[in-house]
């Protein structure tokens, strides 16, 4: 019989599910909705992992035939989170063995092809996440948008929210921003601006949606928004040396994942050269897989020494 492991990559608003053969051969993937406490209904989430163990149990002819899951999942590092995914699994019959992590962890193994190395992610958060060959790690920043997330699109959308405001009574010069904002939103005074940003529906993904129009005002040179870029690389620069310096890793890679670093080279650029003034040895890459195929191979690596 033919044993099969499945990796969770369980993100903000989707989870997606890679499931192998214990050869590595990836039998099937699909996408099903969020598992994360911290954003979504716990009505919800049930339903997704009914969904979710469905197509495990179809893609492995039976529950019984997967022989190791790896769930990385946003939101574990609030205490009772892994026991209610635990929970959750449990409830839909699966009794075999399984590991519940953060997702930044399952993206490291994704990023580098194994299981240790430095990731830097950027996306509607911001996390750095290190860990190395004798399992040593250390993490900075991704504790969220309120108190956290410097360098993330949600950062950079706060930003850009806050130079139309100031743009607008004067403390600094006029910014095409402004404009931009205001497409975007279809708003068009400073008023409706607060009532969009204060308005109890507004989340932080909301804020964050307004990250590529950076790229954009970036590409016009527009001061402001050169400034607002460079703030959030340097965000992002900070976040990443305690991780390089608590577990010497001055040499290798770091991997570069999210939205931000992948998709504004002003950012990317400001960060990239940052890092390697002070770290000449250490290499930026981008991630050579995604998440769900890191909590993979972390579920072959299990199931191997076993």
């Amino acid at each position: 019989m033919t044993r099969y492991v499945a990796g969770l990559d369980g993100g903000g608003t989707k989870t997606a599910v890679k499931i192998a053969d214990e050869s590595g051969q990836v039998v099937h993937s699909f996408a099903s909705g969020a598992i994360n406490y911290n954003g979504q209904d716990a009505e919800s989430i049930k339903r997704s992992f009914q969904d979710i163990f469905q197509g495990i149990n179809d893609a492995c002819g039976g529950l019984e035939n997967c022989e190791q899951i790896v769930i990385g999942a946003a939101g574990v590092s609030n205490p009772t989170v892994t026991s209610r995914l635990e929970a959750n699994v449990r409830e839909c019959g699966y009794q075999g063995n399984l590991y519940i992590t953060g997702d930044q962890e399952t993206a490291l193994c994704g990023a580098h092809d194994r299981e240790y190395g430095i990731i830097l992610i950027a996306g509607t958060g911001s996390i750095c996440y290190g860990k190395k060959e004798d399992g040593t790690i250390h993490r900075a920043g991704g504790l969220g948008h309120l108190i956290d997330d410097e360098g993330s699109g949600y950062s950079i959308g706060r930003d850009l929210l806050s130079a139309l405001v100031r743009a607008n009574d004067g403390r600094i010069g006029e910014t095409v921003i402004t404009g931009m904002v205001y497409e975007q939103l279809q708003l068009t005074n400073v008023q409706q601006i607060v009532g969009f940003v204060y308005n109890k529906e507004t989340n932080k993904k909301d804020i964050a949606a307004l990250a590529p129009i950076l790229s954009m005002a970036c590409e016009q040179g527009d001061e402001a928004a050169l400034a607002i870029a460079a703030k959030n690389a340097v965000s992002l620069f900070e976040t990443v040396v305690p991780v390089v310096e608590k577990l010497s890793m001055q040499q290798g890679s770091l991997a570069m994942a999210g939205s931000v670093l992948l998709n504004n080279s002003h950012v990317r650029n400001a960060f990239v050269q940052k890092l390697s003034e002070k770290y000449p040895d250490l290499a930026c890459i981008t991630a050579k897989k995604d998440a769900a195929s890191g909590a993979v191979l972390m579920a072959l690596n299990r199931l191997k020494k076993r």
